[in-house]
């Protein structure tokens, strides 16, 4: 060996690493697991059933097209019409990927430049650094900071210089439940069209909205040839673990990001595309009742959580709530968090894995709420030491 790392400290994120830890430390003293976003029930039965139709035909068990099955993206441009009236062919402007994250790694690899500067929300998923480093660019942070976890336009726009190129938004935001107001979007909108960025949105909770409304940025004037819309449907049908995700956008910018994302997966989840088709078609009844009983959990936890002297965020959407912990005179995260398991029986995340800066955030954990009642009920005993 030649003395040099085996891993580029760029991607060497803490993120991934506590997240392993932490469900680690569930399954070793059985304690209810709050800390990774994944529900413990899942989806609608009858896209279960697509799924099982699919493999039984032979739909995807070879390998798919490698913009995904046509089936799908034709749901994806339906889906966007539908709820946002987005037009989209979905043969030159819908791309299908492995998962959000492989969508944003794909974007970022296609669009940008080695020491290009790229302005994203801070705390941020913890991908989005890997992301950008990959592609040799610089990630420069815009902190939302407690209790609004608001964007801070002016900062922002005093970020902006020549080396900016693109702008990676999150809305709903993971992990403060942060959702963009129309003023806000307006000026980010406003910002990229003045100074000619291009920008990435993730927004897959966009149908987990409690408070305000999601309207993708693509949406907005001057937004249309600059944004690559990214979403997927693990967290929208429940199904995280089939990976199936997509990209709207441009005809010009889905070739950018179709380009590398063929060196990355190929294609993947061949069966489930077609699953996740029907799944975009569901009545509006499924969206609805979704969101209300995802509304329902996190207001059950948040009530939970201050009554048991965290200082609650209620988040305007996602999967998530940010506490405070301060007020239970800790100022570790990751202490609290690698003993809250044996001390309550509860695992949660420290929000400083979210930042560039370990510091930032020290007294912030996330729970999440994507459980059952009956299990955040027990959660939120355990930690009221019931």
């Amino acid at each position: 060996m030649n003395g040099r790392p085996l891993l580029n400290r760029r991607l060497d994120g803490l993120g991934t690493t506590i997240f392993a830890e932490m469900s680690a430390l569930a399954t070793t003293t059985g304690a209810i697991n709050l800390g990774q976003g994944f529900p413990d029930t899942d989806g609608p039965e009858e896209i279960r059933e697509a799924a099982v139709r699919a493999l039984r035909e032979g739909k995807g068990n070879q390998y798919p097209p490698g913009p995904g099955v046509p089936e799908l993206r034709t749901a994806v441009a339906d889906h966007q019409h539908r709820f946002y009236g987005l037009d989209f062919d979905p043969d030159t402007e819908v791309l299908v990927t492995a998962g959000a994250t492989e969508a944003i790694a794909a974007a970022m690899l296609a669009l940008l430049e080695p020491g290009d500067e790229v302005i994203a929300f801070e705390p941020f998923y913890d991908s989005y650094a890997a992301c950008v480093a990959m592609a040799g660019a610089k990630r420069v942070p815009l902190t939302l900071r407690a209790p609004s976890f608001r964007p801070d336009l002016d900062r922002l726009r005093s970020m902006v210089n020549p080396r900016t190129r693109l702008l990676l938004l999150n809305s709903p935001h993971n992990p403060t439940g942060m959702v963009l107001t129309p003023e806000e979007r307006t000026a980010i909108a406003e910002l990229a069209v003045e100074h000619d960025l291009l920008v990435v949105t993730d927004e897959v909770y966009e149908h987990l909205v409690f408070d305000g409304e999601h309207v993708p940025l693509i949406s907005l004037p001057g937004m249309r040839e600059r944004t690559v819309s990214v979403s997927s449907s693990g967290k929208t049908f429940s199904f995280t673990g089939w990976k199936v995700g997509w990209v709207t956008g441009s005809a010009a910018l889905v070739s950018a990001v179709r380009t590398a994302k063929q060196y990355l997966t190929y294609v993947s989840a061949g069966p489930f595309q077609y699953a996740v088709a029907e799944a975009l078609r569901l009545p509006d009844r499924y969206f609805a009742d979704f969101r209300t009983d995802l509304r329902a959990k996190r207001d059950l936890l948040a009530t939970g959580l201050a009554e048991a002297g965290f200082e609650v965020h209620p988040p305007q959407g996602t999967y998530f709530i940010t506490t405070d912990i301060a007020p239970l005179g800790e100022n570790d995260g990751f202490a609290f968090c690698r003993a809250l398991p044996e001390r309550c029986g509860v695992v949660a995340v420290p929000n400083a894995v979210f930042y560039d800066h370990p510091d930032a955030g020290r007294t912030q954990v996330r729970f999440a709420f994507c459980k059952r009642p009956e299990v955040l009920k027990q959660a939120v005993a355990r930690l009221r030491g019931e």
